[in-house]
């Protein structure tokens, strides 16, 4: 629910290895990580709340994210392609609801891989480290 997914990210935030982030660092994080975790919640346990394990593990060059849960399948078993709807012209009140967090994710994380695996959705990705 969005209270857990709030509390999660503000325990995740204030720990190693986000705790040692830039602000604007920390943002990202908070920002791809939130996005994430909505995501599993509205979609992947739509029907009800599930288990969700988050493991974030320094490497060169950032934060590999592990996201993990048990919870329903990506549609066709893969990852959304998140490319943004409208155009440039379309006027703010005609954009479409949603749809702009795969985009985010895209755009502020690297290597972003999702498998299936013995009833499992793994979601994997580095957060670049900015310093």
């Amino acid at each position: 629910n969005p209270v857990g997914i709030r509390d999660t990210l503000a325990t995740l935030l204030e720990a190693p290895p986000l705790c040692h982030l830039t602000p604007d660092g920390r943002g990202t994080a908070e920002l791809v990580l939130a996005e994430v975790l909505n995501n599993v919640a509205e979609h992947a346990y739509a029907e009800g709340p599930g288990p969700v394990t988050v493991t974030l593990t320094p490497v060169a060059g950032g934060i590999h994210c592990s996201v993990v849960d048990e919870g329903a399948a990506m549609p066709g078993g893969r990852l959304p392609d998140g490319r943004l709807r409208g155009s440039p012209e379309t006027a703010l009140e005609d954009l479409p609801e949603g749809g702009f967090g795969w985009h985010l994710i895209r755009v502020l994380s690297r290597d972003l891989t999702y498998r299936r695996s013995d009833g499992r959705n793994c979601l994997s990705f580095l957060l670049p480290c900015d310093g």
